[in-house]
């Protein structure tokens, strides 16, 4: 993941939809970046499985799970969609709020992400996107090292996240700002390569 274009100072969401659709990128304070190619096998298990679980959980309930490519539109007050210089794509999303739902995407923060880490964005993931989600709300802030079988988890306490608790992947995970919503691990871990 890097920089994409370093001709212009600070891009924003009117100019991100205009870049060509056949390769994927996330703006972050006006700055592009080029995303990885498609990830790998481990991390797509990983992020359908998580994504299936919610969704089953969350069947006929106000919230909505959303799984990458989505638009996620962070303004940093109330300027207009072409003025945004944030748009990320977490790998799996929860909306509770439908007011945030539009025909684009989302538009302000998500109540619970994850993010399936990969040699290529883990710093990105873990320093960039995790100072982001905290400034913007998210209420809960997974990160799944699959490579090492491990769950990190940011929770929001005060409009700051508190120390990371982190878990082996087993057993399962209750996602605190959704009530009801577990997820289960062990047959996922079963699956994931020795080796990513």
């Amino acid at each position: 993941m890097g920089l994409l274009l370093q001709d212009v100072q600070r891009y924003t969401y009117q100019d991100y939809r205009n870049w060509p659709s056949d390769v994927r990128y996330e703006l972050i304070a006006g700055e592009p970046y080029l995303m990885s190619p498609a990830p790998d096998l481990a991390h797509q298990d990983v992020a359908g499985e998580v994504f299936r679980q919610i969704a089953n959980c969350l069947s006929a309930k106000p919230c909505r799970p959303f799984i990458a490519p989505v638009d996620v539109r962070l303004p940093k007050n109330n300027e207009d969609d072409e003025l945004i210089d944030t748009v990320v794509q977490p790998d799996v999303l929860v909306v509770c709020d439908k007011n945030k739902l539009d025909k684009h995407g989302i538009r302000g923060a998500p109540d619970w992400i994850l993010e399936v880490l990969s040699p290529s964005t883990a710093s990105h993931d873990q320093i960039k996107k995790q100072k982001l989600y905290e400034q913007q709300g998210v209420q809960e802030y997974w990160l799944i090292h699959p490579t090492d079988r491990l769950l990190t988890i940011y929770k929001l306490n005060n409009a700051e996240y508190g120390k990371a608790t982190i878990f082996e992947l087993k057993g399962s995970t209750d996602i605190e700002t959704l009530p009801g919503v577990t997820i289960h691990w062990d047959e996922l871990v079963l699956r994931l390569p020795e080796d990513n």
